[in-house]
């Protein structure tokens, strides 16, 4: 598989583009302003009367409502949260959308399940980082990027230059994706993997495992402070030398003793049937069963914030011990809150 650097993409592409950047939140608020900072002619599209609008005029870009965003964009990037694009789309982008402008994602959910489908005559690109969007902007600001995926649902534009692919390339140069390497994929690919990553491991996978983790040392007596370090504070630890140099470079840097640990215990907790269980994930995922279940239970609500089903699993997470004596150890740690990816009041 190609890797794509910074010496393969040309950003002029984009930099001649009027890009229109759809939702201003974890990634929208990334993507804006790294392409504002990489030069590119950008403007911030949002609902009218919408909490982020003085975020992003704080922040010195150009904010207008979707509609009028649309109108003038050669490119439009829609990262509002996936269960709110199709009406966007539908309301806003599609009646404005130029002819020959270019559709941009940077998840595959809504094409691949066909909940949003795109005129004949656009152009349909994704940039995807791999990472939540408060990293792709802290790194950017760092002067490096995140890896990241593109892929070409359709290309209209034919036999004119740049092509749709050119354009989705130097789309993540200006994200910068190319200082550490960009993919090519489909948008099935992306998007089953990806809603299987999250589910199975990144997420679900490792939140349901901590948790159990905590609770195990808690009810055997041990305190909810030893069991906070020893489940979720070293999880980062150890998750960033396996990303530096993979699994045997974690077990090169851990005791002879956490390593033999590792195989003797970790098959007995990670077992046939979670193996089972994750492929059941997978198949619901592919089915578009998942995608159905979000939907559905998102509309109940349609405030963009959840359904019944994440609020009240939302609520039963914030009010696990493990979250409240997390929030009492982290405010004593200085070096934690010197500098947060995340900061409300900003992104």
């Amino acid at each position: 598989m190609k890797i794509f650097y910074d010496e393969d993409g040309d950003i002029e592409i984009i930099q001649n583009l009027k890009v229109a950047i759809i939702g201003y939140g974890s990634q929208g608020h990334a993507h804006a302003n790294n392409l504002n900072d990489s030069g590119v002619d950008v403007t911030v599209g949002l609902r009218v009367g919408s909490s982020s609008w003085e975020k992003a005029e704080d922040a010195g870009l150009v904010v207008k409502s979707v509609d009028e965003a649309t109108k003038d964009a050669d490119m439009v990037m829609i990262l509002a949260p996936d269960e709110l694009q199709k009406e966007i789309y539908e309301k806003s982008v599609k009646p404005n959308l130029k002819c020959d402008a270019v559709l941009a994602f940077a998840h595959g959910f809504n094409i691949h399940f066909k909940k949003i489908v795109p005129n004949e005559d656009n152009s349909v690109v994704m940039i995807a980082p791999k990472g939540p969007g408060h990293t792709v902007r802290s790194t950017y600001k760092k002067g490096g990027g995140v890896p990241s995926l593109i892929a070409v649902f359709k290309d209209a534009t034919k036999e004119h230059s740049p092509s749709a692919k050119e354009i989705a390339l130097s789309y993540a140069k200006a994200n910068g994706g190319t200082k550490a390497g960009v993919l090519e994929t489909t948008f099935k690919e992306e998007t089953e993997t990806d809603l299987f990553g999250e589910q199975a491991v990144l997420c679900g996978g490792i939140t349901a495992l901590i948790k159990a983790g905590y609770e195990t040392l808690v009810e055997a007596g041990y305190s909810p402070e030893m069991a906070y370090f020893e489940c979720l504070h070293e999880t980062k630890l150890i998750t960033d030398l396996i990303q530096e140099g993979g699994i045997s470079n974690m077990h090169y840097s851990i005791s002879n003793t956490a390593e033999y640990g590792d195989y003797l215990s970790g098959p007995k907790v990670i077992t046939k049937k979670t193996k089972e269980a994750m492929k059941n994930i997978l198949e619901n995922i592919q089915s578009g069963n998942f995608a159905n279940e979000f939907l559905e239970d998102c509309r109940q609500s349609n405030d963009g914030s959840g359904g019944p089903f994440m609020k009240s699993n939302r609520e039963l997470t914030q009010n696990h011990p493990i979250e409240k004596v997390g929030k009492d150890l982290r405010s004593k740690m200085k070096f934690l809150n010197s500098e947060k990816l995340v900061d409300k009041e900003k992104n």
